[in-house]
């Protein structure tokens, strides 16, 4: 019920279609390229119609036995500066979980155990100047106190909050923000 009620959809910076910037069709080059529907174009003159389905990607709430939570502050836009989740897209041919280890390897160094699965949270991405519409995949991950993240990737710093300090605000992505909202609202650390 969380998402229903609580995760504002309706603030999302960018309503226009997701197509928008793509004038022409990619299979035959005709500029007969125009809205299908609320997700998708199609081409009048070859027939080919085309869905924008969101990117999966991922998010970790990496959290240690004191419940300490491991952030990262983003080290490139969008929201540069500001504190993030560990996490990104998946690759092509990777699956949700090999795409959240290795994110988590590729920000922090961790190579990590047992991941679990808590919730999704749909999403925008500005990048290159368009939006990019994500569905976060959000894992609670479980390391020892003694791992010894080093910042890497997008990750311009890793810090360890106590999780009864950390606040949503301070995250620059929305959809990571309510994640993270869900996660204190719901006190997830002592369920897991």
């Amino acid at each position: 019920m969380y998402a229903e009620t609580i995760f504002p959809y309706y603030l999302y910076t960018d309503m226009s279609h997701p197509l928008d910037k793509f004038a022409f069709c990619p299979a035959c080059g005709s500029s007969r390229w125009s809205e299908h529907n609320f997700k998708s174009k199609q081409c009048s003159d070859c027939g080919f119609t085309y869905y924008a389905n969101p990117c999966a990607a991922t998010a970790a709430i990496i959290l240690n036995s004191r419940n300490e939570m491991l952030v990262a502050r983003r080290g490139k836009e969008p929201a540069k500066g500001t504190l993030d989740l560990v996490g990104g897209f998946v690759d092509m041919y990777e699956t949700i979980e090999e795409g959240m280890r290795r994110e988590i390897k590729e920000e922090t160094g961790l190579d990590v155990g047992e991941m679990i699965y808590l919730y999704s949270m749909p999403n925008q991405y500005l990048y290159s100047g368009m939006y990019v519409h994500t569905l976060d995949a959000d894992f609670l991950v479980r390391v020892a106190d003694d791992v010894k993240p080093q910042a890497a990737d997008d990750a311009a710093d890793c810090l360890w909050i106590p999780v009864e300090e950390v606040n949503p605000a301070d995250f620059g992505l929305l959809s990571i923000r309510h994640a993270v909202e869900r996660f204190l609202a719901e006190r997830l650390w002592e369920k897991y």
